[in-house]
């Protein structure tokens, strides 16, 4: 009898697993071809996985809230010819009362579990797995290298963990990491690992930009209903310099660059104490009212869950504001696998030197990382020389918000 594999699909560029958080569907439930079997969570996305066949659900391997890895067997289908079998077994077996659930602990291990268990000379014979059926699980190697136990001994990993968590109970707290922030974790480790970075910061004064900005806010949230904030100024002033400077819109692939024409820029979105990614598409066409529309719209998405495939991915070049937490100075770590990423960080008053002179001035460092494989200090410094002249010089006239 022929039975299809549902896997994890990969959801994003540099997305390498993904946390199972609701099952749509369980076994014996019938399925259309596209309809939703599942909800995943990734350090970048909520998404639906839908079924790649029309048939009934065999068998679910991945719990709720489980991290699987891209290409990790998630669930199994028997297409629609045998579902209609499947569904006469059923109802025997309901008249019958033979519907025990099989408890047989079938050894599935998976390639991460396998190479997992083979860089630490881990023997998965004698490893209890928490997974479906006895299944054993990445987390249940990882818990056996984090923890220093012997596999006996993490037979009674969730004992030993309970007794462990009342003994420390009075002076720590443990605080269980979960799929997305294992998927961020996972990510940087790889950028910082891979990626050779340089950094660089320009100072520039914004006394004009906020002084223009100031004197259209109210009128301008009267008008369209949301805030025009002094980032939606920024982005568009690095979507143009990414159009005079192409070089920067780029991505290292191994034995050549590839320079991307479209220029979407990525913008890092706090919800809670999750980060995420969303992409505004095609930045430079874009006029400063609809990139803070499309900023107030990712942000919220990115705060409700409800941010899909679509607005993570393509991005080319990441603006993060790290600004709005009152940062005056970072190094932010690349999002891979673009080459570059600018923080702009808070806009200070200080006493600055004009004509001999010392003038009050709203000064702002922005500061970037780069990929030094793709880029040098050379095309960086005249791209953040542009980034500087076009916030410095703003105006109705030099960046209209329409």
């Amino acid at each position: 009898m022929a039975i299809h594999h549902m896997k994890m699909p990969k959801l994003g560029e540099s997305v390498t697993e993904g946390t199972i958080t609701k099952w749509l569907v369980g076994p014996g439930d019938f399925v259309n071809k596209y309809d939703p079997i599942a909800e995943v969570l990734t350090d970048k996305v909520t998404a639906d996985i839908p079924s790649s066949f029309t048939g009934v659900i065999k068998e679910i391997f991945a719990k709720e809230d489980e991290t699987m890895a891209v290409d990790e067997i998630i669930c199994t289908i028997e297409t629609e010819e045998e579902a209609k079998e499947v569904e006469e077994k059923q109802k025997y077996d309901t008249i019958t009362g033979n519907n025990e659930i099989n408890k047989e602990n079938r050894q599935r291990y998976s390639p991460a579990v396998l190479k997992l268990s083979q860089l630490h000379a881990i023997d998965l014979a004698k490893l209890k797995g928490t997974g479906k059926g006895g299944r054993i699980t990445r987390k249940d190697v990882q818990a056996v290298i984090d923890k220093k136990l012997t596999p006996a001994e993490a037979y009674k990993q969730p004992e030993i963990q309970e007794n462990k968590q009342k003994q420390t109970n009075s002076k720590e707290l443990i605080i269980p990491v979960d799929g997305i922030r294992q998927a961020i974790a996972a990510n940087m480790v790889k950028t910082k690992q891979e990626v050779p970075h340089a950094w660089m910061m320009i100072e520039a004064d914004v006394t004009n930009l906020v002084r223009y900005r100031d004197s259209i806010k109210s009128s301008f949230k009267k008008a369209e209903g949301y805030n025009i904030t002094y980032f939606s100024f920024f982005v568009k002033a690095v979507a143009r310099a990414l159009k005079e400077f192409p070089e920067m819109n780029a991505m290292w692939a191994g034995d050549h660059i590839v320079q991307k024409k479209e220029i979407n820029i990525s913008i890092a979105v706090a919800a809670g104490d999750k980060l995420f990614v969303p992409v505004i598409k095609n930045t430079d066409e874009k006029s400063i009212k609809g990139i803070a529309r499309e900023i107030k719209g990712l942000a919220e998405k990115a705060r409700s869950g409800n941010l899909r495939m679509e607005d993570v991915s393509g991005g080319t070049f990441t603006v993060n504001n790290t600004g709005s937490f009152g940062s005056i100075q970072s190094m932010g770590i690349i999002n891979y696998p673009q080459a570059a990423i600018l923080q702009v960080e808070s806009i200070v008053k200080r006493p600055v030197i004009i004509d001999g002179m010392i003038a009050v001035r709203d000064m702002v460092n922005l500061c970037l990382s780069l990929d030094h494989r793709v880029l040098d200090g050379l095309i960086c410094g005249r791209f953040m020389q542009r980034v500087k002249e076009l916030v410095e010089t703003a105006s109705e006239e030099t960046m209209s918000i329409y």
